[in-house]
């Protein structure tokens, strides 16, 4: 039997990430895909699962947040580490994202797509916006941090 676990689901997304690769060079879209990474790995916790989907998409599964509140604290570190990042070659240009997320209450049978499809409905939302943007499926909220 598989053990279900509650939690947030986030898509997180590198806005313009096309123009970084086309104005700079694949090599330094290289480097922000791994200062992105990096900056997962270090505001997730020991039970937090992330990984990157491919190209400038990356997930995290985050077990026990099940509170709006929570997931909001969550997104404005996420976004003050990310306007951290220096890439030397991209001279002073932030790097932003857009996130969508989902709550998963670990008691239905829900598959990972139907959470991602959620999730990744807003996050489309979250785009339309300028600077760092989440938004959470099924609360109508908006988080802008910029």
């Amino acid at each position: 039997m598989k053990e279900r676990k509650a939690g947030l689901l986030c898509l997180i997304y590198c806005d313009k990430f096309k123009s970084i690769n086309d104005t700079y060079g694949h090599a330094v879209g290289d480097k922000v895909i791994i200062a992105i990474t990096e900056t997962l790995q270090k505001l997730c916790r020991d039970k937090d699962v992330a990984f990157r989907l491919g190209g400038d998409e990356f997930a995290i599964f985050m077990p026990g947040i099940m509170e709006q509140k929570a997931a909001e604290k969550f997104f404005s570190r996420l976004f003050e580490n990310i306007r951290q990042i220096d890439i030397e070659e991209m001279e002073g240009k932030s790097i932003e994202i857009s996130m969508g997320a989902c709550f998963y209450e670990g008691t239905e049978e829900v598959s990972f797509d139907e959470l991602y499809k959620n999730a990744d409905s807003v996050m489309y939302q979250s785009k339309e916006k300028q600077g760092c943007s989440a938004m959470i499926y099924g609360l109508y909220t908006d988080k802008k941090d910029s």
